[in-house]
């Protein structure tokens, strides 16, 4: 690799890091110095509504105990909105956006009990079908009334597909969930309709991360296997907005004993109590499988 490689951790301050956090740092990290790359810190903070500072306080104390270090200064979403905005804006100028001022509510109440609607791949109902004639769907903003801001997918992949050629994709260094590598087909279409600015925030992670990933010049990508199929939406805004395709590495994701992935709600796995039980940082590297 590069000396110009970039990779980042991206942590959310809306509850404790725990080992599977610890996992995908000490990943990044490792493989930024291993290429002689450099290792960045992004504070994801665009829920002001879950994200509290103190959490943010526990996240650099807890990496700083189990020895990363990274640049100055931290990056923090809440304070670049503005930035996302004129990359919404942008999308807007390409007539690829819809305003949606129904409720995930009002969604589900739509779709009713019907086993065969699909869902996304995080398992959320996809937003229907907006050809439909005869009665008021979709809803209708009225003056003032806040709205999300939707992607129309069925355009937004053909206009893609205008700038980059018939055949898109992202490649996979590491591997899916299901042990997708190499090169992957987009496949965009899987997350529906969805939306990429909330009514109470203005962004979404989708938009937020990948316009970071672009000013921050981030190279690499390393992250856990749950966001395998985000990828899919991420490289499509890149190709939208004219961004920087960066290398994906989705890495698995530490589990408990009886299989689930770990939480921030389960506080038995966090850092901080683990470090409080007496573990150290070399214990803590043991536990995620890397030699100190």
């Amino acid at each position: 690799m590069a000396e110009h490689t970039v990779f980042r951790f991206a942590p959310s301050p809306s509850g404790l890091l725990h080992l599977g956090h610890a996992y995908s740092a000490l990943y990044s990290y490792r493989e930024a110095r291993s290429a002689n790359g450099r290792f960045l810190l992004r504070i994801e903070d665009i829920d002001t509504t879950r994200c509290k500072k103190e959490y943010e306080m526990q996240i650099f104390e807890d990496l700083h105990w189990l020895g990363l270090e990274w640049e100055q200064p931290v990056r923090r979403q809440s304070e670049h909105m503005g930035v996302y905005q004129d990359a919404l804006d942008r999308l807007k100028s390409l007539d690829l956006l819809f305003p949606c001022p129904a409720t995930r509510r009002q969604i589900a109440e739509r779709i009713g009990n019907d086993p065969a609607h699909p869902r996304d791949p995080d398992g959320g109902l996809l937003y229907p079908a907006r050809q439909e004639t005869g009665d008021v769907w979709p809803l209708r903003a009225e003056p003032g009334e806040p709205v999300s801001w939707r992607i129309d997918m069925k355009k937004a992949v053909m206009r893609a597909r205008e700038m980059n050629g018939k055949r898109m994709s992202f490649i996979e260094n590491d591997e899916g969930p299901a042990g997708e590598s190499g090169q992957i087909d987009l496949t965009p279409e899987i997350w529906g309709d969805v939306v990429l600015a909330r009514k109470d925030i203005g962004t979404s992670y989708h938009l937020s991360v990948v316009t970071d990933d672009a000013v921050q010049g981030v190279t690499h990508v390393t992250r856990g296997q749950d966001l395998f199929f985000a990828t899919h939406i991420h490289r499509l805004l890149q190709i939208l907005l004219e961004l920087p395709q960066p290398e994906y590495f989705h890495h698995p994701l530490v589990r408990d004993k009886q299989g689930r992935r770990l939480s921030k709600t389960d506080r038995d796995t966090s850092i901080l109590s683990l470090k409080e039980a007496g573990y150290t940082p070399a214990d803590i590297c043991r536990m995620c499988g890397f030699e100190t």
